[in-house]
C-alpha cells in the first residue's frame, strides 16, 4: 500500500476553509436575502414569511458553525478532551437540516479530542450518504481506554462514493486533494492522529460505517 500523501499545512487550512465556506454561504445568502426583502416589502404576510426565512436561515447557519467548530476547530488546547454528550447535542441540531433521522446510542464519555472529531467527520460522511433522507444510527461502543465508533445508514439510494475509502486512507487514485474531497481526505488526518482505523460497507440500502482504537 502507498503511504498517505501529504498536505502543506497552508493547502490544508486553504481547502479546509473553502469547505466550511462552502456549509454555510447558503444560510447566510438566504438571511441577506430574507432581510432585503424587510426592509423593502410592506405586505404583513410577505413580510412574515421574509422573517420566517431569516429565523430559520440563522439557525441554520449556527448549527453548522457550533458543529465544524467540534469537527473541524481544535476545541481546546492540545491533549483535551470533549463531552460526547456536546457532540450528540450539535449532531442533532445538524440532522435537523437534512432529511435524515438520527438515532445516538452510547454512554456519555469524555473523550480525546481527535476521538470525537472523527466521529463527527465520519457523522458528516454518513449524512451525505443518505441524500433522500433515511436512519443514522452512530452506536459508541466501549470506554475511555478502549473505544469503537459504529454508524450505520439505511434509506433509499444509499451511497457512499468509491472514491472516500482511498480519501480516508490518504490514498486518492489520481493524487490529488481539492476542495471537493478535503473533507474526507481530513477524517484519514483526524484517524490516524486518534490512532483509529476506519473501515466503510455499503450493501443495498443500508451501509456499515465504522472506527476503532488499536485494542477495540
Amino acid at each position: 500500500m502507498s503511504s498517505p500523501i501529504e498536505l502543506d499545512g497552508l493547502d490544508l487550512a486553504a481547502l479546509i476553509s473553502s469547505r466550511l465556506c462552502h456549509d454555510v454561504i447558503s444560510p447566510v445568502g438566504a438571511i441577506v436575502n430574507g432581510l432585503e426583502v424587510l426592509e423593502e416589502e410592506k405586505d404583513p404576510e410577505m413580510r412574515e414569511i421574509a422573517l420566517t426565512l431569516v429565523r430559520k436561515s440563522a439557525e441554520q447557519a449556527s448549527a453548522r458553525l457550533q458543529f465544524a467548530r467540534l469537527a473541524f476547530g481544535a476545541a481546546g488546547s492540545a491533549g483535551a478532551q470533549i463531552d460526547t454528550g456536546d457532540a450528540e447535542q450539535v449532531s442533532r441540531a445538524i440532522i435537523g437540516d437534512s432529511k435524515a433521522e438520527l438515532v445516538w446510542n452510547g454512554p456519555r464519555l469524555l473523550l480525546p479530542k481527535n476521538q470525537v472529531k472523527l466521529l463527527l467527520n465520519l457523522l458528516v460522511i454518513a449524512i451525505a450518504s443518505v441524500p433522500r433522507g433515511g436512519t443514522i444510527t452512530v452506536n459508541i461502543e466501549g470506554t475511555e481506554a478502549d473505544i469503537a465508533f459504529r454508524i450505520t445508514t439505511t434509506g433509499p439510494m444509499v451511497r457512499i462514493p468509491a472514491t472516500t475509502a482511498d480519501l480516508i486512507a490518504g490514498t486518492p487514485e489520481d493524487g490529488r486533494v481539492d476542495a471537493h474531497v478535503i473533507q474526507p481526505f481530513y477524517t484519514g488526518l483526524v484517524a490516524r492522529a486518534a490512532g483509529m482505523s476506519v473501515s466503510i460497507a455499503v450493501e443495498g440500502d443500508n451501509a456499515l460505517i465504522e472506527a476503532r482504537s488499536a485494542g477495540a
